[in-house]
């Protein structure tokens, strides 16, 4: 049993981890969890038993095995440092150390072996780049893929509790004739789709948020063979992220190939019917450990049969997040255990 302490325990990704430790998703003997100082104070009940967030310092790693940071890209920079100095292990949510050599950037299902007992820090993707890469690391491994585009359709848990808080607001703003607010986001986000929020390279034209999926891709699947493009925008939707991917195979493919390698893929569920016009939606992913795909279909004209087209959804605060972050501490905490002789008791 270990000790653990999760960083930005009030914001909507550490909240889903609490969630995930209360409904025993995970094992800990201590837990401490951490955030700025203005949630300090707050008592939050896990496991019936009562916790009140402490305000992080420099000081709060010390006797801790594992820290699950939840927090923006500065104050990991400033304290994944400071928990591993104190021999704490971190799995980090942000993009601080995601394409740092060395750093493991992991989804347990695909990648987990590239982790190693000598890994003190361990990166948890981009959420779309975890939701996408569990669609395609079975169809990839079967039959390698060397072009994929990407649409993404984001909704505002991306962007955190502000994020979806101000989305809200705005519906209620809306309705009652209210000026709305755009502090999060810089213009209206009800009725409205628009390129996602991140820093726009002026040279190459692309946003942060597509170039994340583009280079985690391949460090997940651990190819630079394939070709990459992404556009990602923002949809007024909640939670949940959805992508329009298409795909070009090496060789010759169908879709029932890619449904039953899809469905026999842990943490993937298919939902394509066709007949019903069912498939994923992001309402359906919402609070699901699964990822959904659908919409599996041969592009129309291609003669060649190495050209499909696919729809995912997944929830972005779970698979894209918390959840993948819980993964990745059982797993270590298995293999770590095991090393020692020891059992993993949840």
């Amino acid at each position: 049993m270990t000790n653990l302490i999760v960083v930005g325990a009030t914001g909507a990704v550490g909240k889903q981890v609490i969630g995930l430790l209360d409904y025993n998703y995970a094992p800990f003997k201590n837990l401490r969890l951490l955030a700025s100082k203005r949630s300090a104070g707050k008592s939050i009940i896990i496991k019936h038993k009562e916790y009140f967030v402490e305000a992080i310092n420099e000081n709060s790693f010390f006797g801790f095995d594992f820290a699950i940071f939840c927090v923006d890209t500065d104050i990991s920079k400033k304290y994944v440092p400071i928990a591993v100095k104190s021999g704490c292990r971190v799995i980090d949510n942000s993009s601080a150390f995601r394409m740092m050599p060395g750093i493991p950037l992991i989804v347990p299902e695909i990648n987990f072996n590239t982790f190693s007992e000598n890994n003190y820090i361990i990166a948890n993707p981009n959420c779309c780049t975890a939701i996408l890469t569990m669609a395609l690391y079975p169809l990839h491994i079967n039959n390698k893929i060397k072009e994929i585009q990407i649409s993404t359709y984001q909704s505002a848990s991306g962007a955190g509790e502000k994020g979806m808080k101000e989305l809200i607001k705005q519906s209620y703003d809306y309705i009652n004739g209210n000026t709305l607010e755009t502090e999060v986001f810089g213009r209206q986000y009800l009725w409205n789709v628009f390129s996602h929020n991140s820093a726009i390279d002026l040279v190459n034209g692309y946003n942060g948020e597509e170039i994340k999926i583009m280079e985690e891709t391949k460090k997940i699947l651990n190819t630079n063979l394939i070709d990459i493009s992404v556009t990602c925008v923002r949809v007024p939707v909640l939670r949940s992220h959805s992508l329009s991917v298409s795909l070009t195979f090496t060789n010759e493919n169908n879709t029932n190939n890619i449904r039953e390698l899809l469905n026999s893929f842990p943490g993937v569920q298919v939902v394509d019917d066709r007949l019903r016009n069912v498939f994923p939606e992001p309402i359906l992913s919402n609070h699901s450990d699964n990822i959904f795909v659908g919409r599996i279909r041969n592009r129309l004209g291609d003669k060649t049969n190495t050209k499909f087209e696919l729809f995912i959804c997944g929830d972005q605060l779970l698979k894209g997040a918390a959840l993948n972050a819980i993964q990745i501490y059982n797993e270590i905490c298995k293999k770590i255990l095991l090393i020692n002789k020891e059992e993993i008791v949840a």
